[in-house]
């Protein structure tokens, strides 16, 4: 009753805006398109767009299935991939999301030697999902995300894989860098560089400035780690890192770093989907980057 083409029709109705659109985009006509959709409307027993003009308005039916068709069209898509690989004698392949910026940094310590024990596995990793990771997996974009912030929520697992302190940095001959510890206070007056990221996604504005209602002089935003580094160091602000990141950085640039307040503990976590606990590749993947990190 109820099938793919469906799905897809509705889909691509919803995405170029117009029957004649989407006819076109999946290489159908006009007539043989809104024919498919009128006899399932018939067998279902309820209408699933009405007509506006030259566009559509889904029914509550019709946003039914187009919320199915987003659901359920990658995974086909997905499915499909994994089928040609295994045609072709390979194992799969496994996409990693990252919802953090120095996520990455720490990645690429484990993605070597993953690729030399699975060599018949691909692995692609996805920067976009930035704080819609738990969608993206769901969605079958990604099998495995990375994440400090981990949302759980049943059909899925999160398993801590790596601990740090996210510390402040700032120049060697910054006025900070002579305090023993860091009060919320004594970043009033302070140039703070993020990540791009919601405040409301900052741990530093979260666990320590706004508990002790207190801010910053001036907040910017810097979109890559080697440039937020770069500002620190010729001491045009501070920032807030993870301990690990920073103490790659001491041997070449004049940065030093101090605990936030009484700490802020923080771990990396590896999520992934229950129904993929057992895909050995999977499994694989998060050994070893327990394995790496537990040395």
């Amino acid at each position: 009753m109820l099938d793919r083409h469906h799905l897809a029709i509705i889909a691509a109705v919803m995405e170029t805006g117009t029957l004649t659109n989407a006819a076109d985009a999946l290489h159908l006509t006009q007539p043989a398109l809104s024919h498919t959709i009128k006899k399932l409307e018939d067998i279902l027993g309820t209408p699933i767009w009405e007509k506006d003009g030259r566009r559509v308005r889904l029914t509550r039916a019709g946003d039914y299935l187009h919320q199915m068709a987003l659901r359920l069209l990658p995974q086909f898509e997905r499915g499909e991939t994994e089928l040609r690989r295994f045609a072709q004698g390979l194992r799969g392949s496994l996409r990693i999301g990252m919802e953090c910026h120095p996520c990455y940094q720490w990645l690429l310590r484990n993605v070597r030697p993953y690729l030399e024990q699975w060599p018949d596995v691909d692995l692609d990793v996805h920067q976009q999902f930035q704080f819609k990771g738990i969608a993206a997996l769901f969605a079958y974009e990604v099998d495995v995300l990375i994440t400090p912030d981990p949302v759980f929520r049943e059909g899925l697992i999160f398993t801590p894989a790596f601990p740090y302190e996210l510390k402040l940095a700032m120049h060697a001959s910054h006025p900070l860098a002579a305090k023993t510890a860091i009060e919320a206070a004594d970043l009033s007056n302070e140039t703070l560089f993020t990540y791009p990221v919601p405040t409301e996604r900052l741990d530093i504005f979260q666990q320590f400035l706004l508990p002790a209602k207190q801010n910053v002089a001036l907040h910017k935003r810097v979109e890559t780690t080697e440039i937020l580094l770069e500002m620190v160091a010729a001491n045009r602000g501070i920032t807030a890192l993870p301990g690990w990141l920073l103490e790659n950085q001491f041997a070449h640039l004049p940065l030093v770093s101090k605990s936030i307040g009484a700490g802020i503990h923080k771990h990396i976590y590896l999520g992934i989907r229950e129904n993929d606990a057992e895909i050995d590749y999977i499994k694989g993947f998060i050994a070893q980057c327990l394995a790496h990190d537990n040395a």
